[in-house]
């Protein structure tokens, strides 16, 4: 069963929440693979004062062709303020 695009995003974003605890602040990608979604989020892992010294980490979900989670990683970390990704 193919599901929609918003479908894979909210139970991407819904699931990963779930396992992580975290905030989901953003969506920043969507890749569709063959029976696979690919859905990349920005999540917030710690807050700050200020909070441009937040940490944010870059998270890969991969979803199946009926929205379910397969796996999911944390795949960089960096300071709000830095424009650049920095590596984990």
């Amino acid at each position: 069963m193919d599901v929609s695009i918003a479908k894979v995003v909210e139970k991407a974003r819904t699931e990963l929440h779930k396992l992580t605890g975290l905030e989901i602040s953003s969506t920043i990608g969507l890749v569709r693979e063959d029976d696979w979604w690919l859905v990349t989020f920005e999540a917030i892992e710690k807050h700050s004062i200020p909070d441009s010294m937040d940490i944010l980490a870059i998270y890969e979900t991969k979803m199946d062709s009926d929205a379910n989670m397969l796996e999911f990683n944390r795949t960089s970390m960096r300071k709000r303020i830095e424009t650049g990704e920095a590596e984990v």
